[in-house]
């Protein structure tokens, strides 16, 4: 949420901000309201004064005391009227806060869709095949671990079943990828995967985008649509003590997107489906540290291509497609030749205060010194189907098979998929 602060001092700038974003933000409504809240605000601390001087003379008083109670009387009346007036000013005003995007960071680069993205970097070389690569919806069905039919007969559209040494491959992507990032000084967490609806609203997702939200109506619960959710509520209401900061945490969970925004879109294989899982980087930093913070960050999701040794690349997101919390972002992007374009695998974000704010977290620099909000950020590290997919299109080998990565052998105990006793399939 934007600091009313900022959007009083610059409105111009805010709005102007908001616009690279697409936005037409109501700053002017925005600055009515507060100015009204205000007002109420100095009438109600006026009539307390009043009453707090009527009290004291009422002690002192011989003759008239009965006329000074019932002016308290009457202006305690008057001072729940404007106490109501407040709630509903402050109400009305949090509702329009909660509806604006964070401002984008004064290095992002303006644009107006996908194509301003700006590629920063690129590592590996894309292999170059002696034959035809297939894209995975073939290779899953070739090799007999994806199964698209029986996902669908069981959920419906956009819903598949991993199988044998598919099923077997995920497991092993998230138990290494998890102890990768330990390794890397990353707390691991296991996360509720149903929240309420404040922690949906801390870290953004509510209320602008409940369409694209599963929701239990009678217990009004909300499925995650991705592990940033609670771990920005993780800390809500608290004031972190000096020296607690960073706190670096990872997840692994299953995320939940109804895809509303994306109907008709990329609907062929397992790249844009409604149930995934995913491991999730989160770190809660100090304002002066969370740039330093993000390019580490990026670079902890870099290692996990790096080590799979699939060809990749960094792409800075330009104003009109950083995420609703997002004052700066970057995307990961992995090679499928099969399908023959770059897949997001990762997109690693400094949220600044914005979620902070929302979700009330805040720390104390040093004692007595008094709390400020902290810095959030998060990042895939990595969202799991698109990583099946890059392995398995690059991996695959003119006999139908597909390599695995050697640093997974471990962790599947198996080197190759398909029609040989290696690959662990029946």
């Amino acid at each position: 949420m934007l600091d009313i602060e900022i959007i009083r001092k610059d409105p111009d700038g805010v709005r102007q901000a908001l616009q690279k974003r697409g936005e037409d933000a109501p700053i002017q409504e925005l600055l009515e309201l507060d100015g009204q809240r205000r007002q109420a605000i100095f009438r109600r601390d006026g009539l307390r004064a009043r009453r707090r001087e009527l009290s004291q003379r009422i002690g002192r008083s011989k003759g008239d005391a009965p006329l000074l109670v019932e002016e308290v009387r009457s202006i305690g009346g008057q001072i729940r009227s404007v106490e109501e007036e407040v709630r509903e000013l402050e109400a009305h005003l949090r509702e329009l806060l909660l509806t604006l995007p964070n401002l984008p960071a004064e290095d992002v680069p303006f644009g107006h869709g996908e194509e301003d993205n700006v590629v920063v970097r690129a590592w590996g070389e894309p292999r170059e095949f002696s034959f035809q690569p297939l894209g995975h919806w073939e290779l899953g069905r070739r090799l007999d671990i994806i199964d698209f039919e029986r996902g669908v007969k069981l959920s419906g559209s956009r819903f598949f079943v991993l199988k044998g040494a598919g099923a077997h491959l995920q497991r092993a992507l998230i138990a290494w990828m998890l102890d990768l990032q330990v390794g890397r000084g990353y707390q691991e967490v296991y996360l509720p995967i149903l929240v309420r609806r404040e922690v949906m609203e801390g870290s953004g997702n509510l209320p602008k985008f409940g369409d694209n939200l599963y929701h239990d109506d009678e217990d009004d619960l909300w499925l995650i649509p991705t592990a940033e959710v609670p771990f920005t509520n993780l800390h809500r209401d608290e004031i972190l003590p000096p020296g607690a900061l960073p706190k670096r945490y990872v997840a692994c969970t299953p995320c939940f997107r109804r895809e509303k925004a994306a109907a008709g879109k990329d609907t062929r294989g397992i790249k844009r489906v409604h149930q995934f899982e995913k491991v999730e980087m989160y770190k809660f930093v100090e304002p002066d540290q969370s740039e330093q913070e993000l390019q580490a960050l990026v670079t902890d999701a870099e290692e996990v291509c790096q080590r799979l040794g699939i060809p990749y690349r960094i792409a800075q997101l330009c104003t009109a497609e950083l995420g609703f919390a997002s004052a700066k972002s970057y995307d990961l992007e992995m090679w499928a030749p099969g399908s023959g374009e770059w897949l997001e695998v990762s997109s690693c974000s400094n949220c600044t205060d914005f979620q902070a704010r929302r979700a009330r977290v805040r720390y104390r620099p040093e004692a007595g010194v008094r709390p400020r909000y902290v810095h959030t950020l998060n990042g895939s590290g990595l969202a799991l189907p698109r990583l099946i997919i890059a392995i398995l299109e690059n991996g695959q080998q003119a006999d139908g098979s597909v390599v695995v990565p050697e640093v997974l052998r471990p962790y599947t105990g198996f080197a190759t998929m398909g029609p040989t006793p290696a690959s662990g399939m029946s």
